[in-house]
């Protein structure tokens, strides 16, 4: 490893390609300058400098050392910084896992705000699906969720709040033979055709699926973008939340199904590892539980404008 003053003379060498230049860029003689690239050479056993011509120049195994050099320093650098920013209670780094229910594009002014804190905690954002969302927590490889459907599950150190409901509505195309039926459908008029559904990222657990009638034939899809966009294509039917298809229905490209058998909304959650709990994470949770904030997650992003 080199010290700062090695590689300061190493790069002022190279730009300056003079021994003059270089010691008066360094502040130095260029007789102590001269001394210093030699035992620089002498430590390393080979020819750093090529002293033949006119430029003084880093030979190929003086520019590899400069080059490494040069990226370990900023390495170190960086890992003291690290190391200060973990001491003064920030995390290294922040893994936030939403359910894909939630649209990102909502996270975007939290995280301008996040980043005018400076903390240098790196932020990483993942989707996941029902039961994946509780998994990622439980597995370690989230340190929030956000938007996780269902009760919450049992797992160490579990902390959780309620983030809010949402609304949710039987859509169909508009040339679906469920259109033209009289309200409120049956269950088992329902049954009779394909239910579109956002596949469970679960990896240990078994797959589920909200709004889908017993017995009746799916088609899996990897997001709610695509499960709607494909109901409106008359690929099969199903929920959907209300915010998202509002553009849509008011189209006329999907149209709303009274059912006998209404859905309930959705309670959906925070989560996070009471034994985990850094500044960044207490940020994010004091932000997200802000009612207007968690108003706006509930309310979401209608896509199809």
């Amino acid at each position: 490893m080199l010290s700062p003053n090695e590689l300061a003379l190493l790069e002022a060498i190279r730009d300056s390609g003079s021994l003059s230049r270089a010691a008066a860029r360094l502040g130095k003689a260029p007789s102590s300058v001269s001394h210093a690239a030699r035992q620089l050479e002498e430590r390393f056993d080979a020819l750093l400098f090529d002293r033949r011509r006119y430029r003084l120049q880093l030979t190929p195994a003086g520019q590899l050392l400069a080059d490494e050099a040069g990226r370990l320093m900023q390495d170190v650098n960086r890992l003291t910084q690290r190391v200060q920013q973990v001491a003064s209670g920030w995390e290294d780094r922040l893994h936030i896992v939403s359910d894909e229910i939630l649209e990102f594009e909502l996270m975007a002014p939290l995280i301008q705000a996040f980043d005018k804190l400076d903390s240098g905690v790196a932020l990483r954002f993942t989707h996941e699906v029902l039961g994946g969302t509780w998994e990622a927590l439980r597995e370690g490889r989230a340190d929030l969720i956000v938007g996780a459907t269902n009760e919450p599950q049992t797992m160490p150190n579990l902390q959780w709040a309620e983030l809010g409901a949402m609304e949710w509505l039987f859509a169909v195309s508009p040339n679906h033979p469920l259109a033209k039926m009289k309200t409120p459908l049956r269950q088992d008029q329902i049954q009779q055709h394909r239910a579109v559904v956002v596949a469970d990222t679960a990896r240990a657990a078994g797959a589920r699926g909200y709004g889908r009638v017993g017995g009746q034939a799916t088609l899996a899809v990897p997001s709610m973008r695509a499960k709607i966009l494909a109901q409106r294509d008359g690929l099969g039917v199903g929920w959907v939340p209300r915010y998202r298809a509002a553009s849509l229905l008011a189209r006329g490209e999907l149209v709303e199904k009274a059912t006998e058998t209404p859905r309930e909304p959705n309670l959906l959650y925070l989560a996070w590892r009471g034994d985990h709990e850094g500044r960044a994470l207490q940020w994010w949770l004091e932000r997200l539980r802000q009612p207007q904030m968690a108003a706006a997650l509930m309310r979401g992003v209608d896509g199809f404008r």
